[in-house]
């Protein structure tokens, strides 16, 4: 009878009243929040937006309830969670240009190796944020102390908590059901998509982009007729058969001064132009961060156009054997070696050059010259000295492949104090990101004379080809004056230039007195062989024979001969080709045992004379 009275006291009745609020209102405060500090304003969604973000909130909150029986703890701890995530992926789309995707978390060595070099200020949201949780934990705090016991659920309350956590997880464990809430993914624009659809649901949407879709038709049978009627012979273009190969993708090397509307300080290319090197320009498939994607497409010729957006081939679609540069030339009979001065994980190229026909791998911690930094990163000098060094310790006649990956030009461009060299000449100091980054860039030029220098004395037959793997991420303000346009009333050609990147092209010996061509970076190894005098592989001959229809293919879209630019959902006289390019790269990276592993080899490598 006592028992009876209790449960009918108006206290009671009010932490029940409580109880209740907590449960069907923390899964949407704590979207809210979430929302709030990437920059979403909670007028902004719609129904079935906030439904769908809070049944996938609302599973890890009522699991938590049910299994600790502390509601307000578990409010709390949902809260805190879910502003960590929206913190988490702001910082990371300032600075990559990308929220965090899910197979982020396969490259978490990556980001942790380069942290200390970004400014993590909290914004003016994030920090309101902290202070409503901070309010709430300390009114639930007293509500604990009030109510007493009133607030732990009955072992019913906590069978329903359990319940409806199952509910919830059905857009967690089935992605597909979320499309009933109207989530849709952006490829193209994934932040857009993550404000408007939400952090956590759009993050669970993105999951079906972990398997590549297969092509309609990916027989071994279409693809052999694929190579018969795109194929093409590109002729080479060296006396030499077999001359040493350097590549250098130099992070974040771009050429701002090509637009023509800016005038800078002085020149950042001035004295690669003085070294007579072939000057051209490229597409990346990235912008402002995914260097591997680059690397990828430039040592594979396969293309980030037909794989997830932000996807990391490096740690997801490789295997023992796969087909590169590297594997072609040790065919060849090269020695084929890396060179990294950064973390030996970092993208996990530790694993990944071994799948790619790579001899070895040196990292920051290998290097046998004395590096120097520049802004908290080993400078492009250390990195030029390194390959100097490679060469002067190498066998007399030892065929050299060298694949440098600088590090130099990272981002952010953040560092106080940092002397600035190069500054905007009508603006200067008014964008100190991108004086530190012009600062940078002239540095990159002018170690890349140490080369030329080394190398024009160099008695083997040598050719060097450095390209950007991206463009940085700078003030926006100031992308706007170098594009002469603003991102939003972009055409899809000026779009296009965002990840337009430099390439050169120089030699010890004679070169074609030609211009190079546009082309991307998926085509650029193509390019390379040529201009080293070296048949390329079947596959190599197909991306030939595609280039010559379509000069670049990138993840944001195409060009055609006469410099048109196109998006993948456009429908064009092209679209057919470039399904052929993605049924071609699928047998090539997820064949499997109907990968028909002699279109990935060169089968005269044997044959061809040594350099002379």
């Amino acid at each position: 009878m006592q028992n009876h009275d209790y449960i009918r006291t108006p206290g009671l009745r009010k932490a029940r009243a409580i109880r209740l609020c907590i449960l069907l209102l923390t899964p949407l405060t704590a979207f809210y929040i979430m929302q709030f500090v990437f920059g979403g304003l909670p007028w902004e969604y719609t129904l079935p937006t906030l439904l769908a973000n809070y049944l996938c909130i609302g599973a890890g909150f009522f699991l938590l309830a049910a299994i600790t029986n502390r509601i307000l703890f578990s409010s709390i701890f949902i809260h805190l969670l879910c502003l960590g995530w929206g913190i988490a992926n702001y910082f990371v789309n300032l600075y990559r240009g990308l929220p965090i995707l899910p197979w982020d978390f396969t490259a978490l060595n990556t980001a942790i190796a380069v942290m200390d070099n970004y400014d993590m200020a909290l914004t003016w949201q994030m920090l309101f944020a902290i202070s409503a949780i901070s309010a709430l934990a300390v009114t639930i705090h007293r509500l604990s102390r009030s109510l007493a016991n009133g607030l732990h659920q009955s072992y019913l309350a906590r069978v329903v908590c359990f319940a409806a956590a199952m509910v919830c997880c059905i857009p967690i464990l089935w992605g597909s059901t979320l499309n009933y809430f109207n989530i849709k993914t952006d490829v193209w624009d994934q932040a857009g998509a993550y404000r408007a659809g939400g952090l956590l649901a759009v993050f669970l949407k993105n999951l079906q982009f972990l398997s590549v879709e297969q092509p309609e038709n990916n027989s071994p049978e279409y693809v052999l007729e694929i190579l018969y009627t795109v194929a093409a012979d590109p002729e080479p273009l060296s006396q030499y058969k077999r001359p040493n190969i350097i590549a250098i993708m130099n992070e974040s090397w771009a050429d701002y001064e090509e637009f023509g509307t800016l005038e800078l300080s002085e020149s950042v290319t001035d004295t690669i132009d003085s070294t007579g090197a072939l000057f051209g320009h490229a597409y990346a498939s990235v912008f402002g961060a995914g260097t591997s994607a680059s690397e990828f497409e430039f040592l594979t010729g396969n293309s980030m156009a037909f794989l997830p957006s932000g996807s990391i081939p490096y740690q997801q679609y490789l295997t023992p054997g796969s087909a590169s540069l590297a594997s072609i030339l040790s065919d060849y009979g090269y020695y084929c070696l890396a060179i990294h001065p950064g973390e030996r994980g970092s993208w996990q190229r530790n694993t990944a050059y071994p799948k790619l026909g790579f001899d070895a791998f040196k990292c920051m911690e290998d290097l046998d010259i004395l590096p120097t930094w520049e802004h908290g990163y080993i400078s492009d000098a250390s990195t030029f000295q390194q390959i100097i060094y490679e060469f002067e310790q190498k066998l007399p006649g030892e065929n050299l492949f060298l694949f440098g990956v600088t590090i130099q030009n990272h981002g952010s461009y953040t560092v106080e104090d940092y002397p600035t060299e190069v500054y905007l000449a009508d603006y200067p100091g008014q964008y100190p990101k991108a004086e530190q980054y012009l600062t940078l860039a002239n540095k990159t030029d002018q170690a890349f004379e140490m080369l030329v220098d080394y190398f024009s004395e160099y008695e083997e037959p040598t050719i060097i080809l450095m390209f950007g793997d991206h463009q940085p991420a700078l003030e926006q303000e100031f992308l706007d004056l170098a594009y002469g346009v603003s991102q939003s009333e972009m055409t899809m050609e000026q779009y296009m230039r965002r990840y337009e990147v430099p390439y050169l092209i120089w030699a010890n010996y004679e070169l074609p007195d030609e211009p190079l061509p546009p082309s991307s970076l998926n085509f650029l190894g193509q390019l390379l062989l040529k201009y080293s005098g070296l048949e390329t592989t079947d596959y190599g001959r197909f991306l030939w024979g595609v280039q010559q229809q379509i000069p670049a293919l990138t993840f944001v879209g195409y060009t055609d001969p006469e410099g048109n630019a196109y998006s993948h959902l456009e429908n064009t006289e092209w679209t057919e080709l470039i399904q052929k390019y993605r049924a071609f790269q699928y047998n090539n990276l997820f064949g499997e045992s109907r990968r028909l592993l002699e279109l990935y080899t060169v089968s005269e490598a044997a044959d061809l004379p040594q350099a002379q």
